[in-house]
């Protein structure tokens, strides 16, 4: 039997009988079970901390550590300038630096200077998916240094600032009012 016939027979399975029905010979009873499928099982509290690793606009998520322009600069000739160029505005991959002012003209150049609404978002962004080719490889401080060399490249902060928890959410960026606000009574306005 193809594999196609064998999906047909069993997705047939699952809308005849339910769910519940396939697994009535196993040995796991079916009010024990936490699924619908009878797949899987609740993540532990510990499993839930290892995968929270995202970071608010408000800093919330912000791991301990820091970072200078001076040792972001280094680590981003090593790590990030093979596809962002040496000073971040040259790629292949996407441009980092630059274009201020461009975008309400005909070519808007959105960089992380000229469209990025928060300095925290910049954070967790490298953190989870940079570099490319190693996603979640640099440590914090690596992480606070390379934001921090960024972000002066930008003009948005001075070459002594000193990033970390504390200060990165006080970073206001230029495009920090250029997005409409979320409409939805859900979410809570700034």
């Amino acid at each position: 039997m193809c594999s196609r016939n064998i999906l047909t027979v069993g997705l047939a399975a699952v809308l005849i009988l339910g769910p519940g029905e396939l697994w009535a010979g196993d040995t796991i009873e079916r009010s024990e079970r936490t699924h619908g499928y009878g797949l899987g099982r609740p993540a532990t509290d510990q499993e839930v901390h290892e995968w929270n690793i995202d970071v608010a606009p408000t800093g919330e998520g912000l791991p301990p550590g820091r970072g200078t322009v001076t040792e972001g600069a280094t680590l981003f000739a090593i790590r990030c300038a093979g596809c962002h160029g040496a000073t971040g505005e040259e790629g292949p991959m996407d441009r980092l630096v630059g274009g201020a002012g461009t975008l309400s003209g005909q070519k808007p150049i959105k960089t992380i200077g000229s469209y990025w609404p928060y300095a925290t978002t910049l954070y967790d962004y490298v953190h989870r998916a940079m570099p490319f080719s190693a996603p979640q490889s640099l440590s914090p401080d690596e992480v606070y240094s390379v934001v921090a060399w960024l972000l002066y490249r930008n003009g948005i902060i001075a070459e002594d600032f000193v990033l970390d928890a504390r200060s990165l959410p006080g970073v206001v960026m230029p495009n920090r009012r250029g997005f409409v606000p979320d409409p939805r009574p859900d979410v809570p306005k700034p």
